[in-house]
């Protein structure tokens, strides 16, 4: 149990002293940055699924939101 403990005040120990913290900026900066690279993506793979994998006629290849539909339902 007391190694338990070590490691606990070891680690806050590091958390407050050696770790380099980012400033308000920097956090709402590179926040900005991955929201928008995530919608950026998340509305190309939507495209590419939608251009490849929208084809219910004879349901050759239904696209990866097909699959995705399927977990949930």
């Amino acid at each position: 149990m007391d190694k338990v403990k070590q490691y606990i005040q070891e680690t806050a120990i590091e958390l407050r002293e050696r770790v380099t913290w980012p400033t308000w900026d920097e956090l709402f900066v590179h926040t900005r940055l991955v929201l928008v690279t995530t919608a950026i993506l998340t509305g190309y793979v939507f495209l590419v699924d939608f251009i490849f994998g929208a084809n219910p006629e004879n349901k050759f290849f239904e696209g990866i939101l097909h699959y995705i539909y399927q977990i949930f339902s």
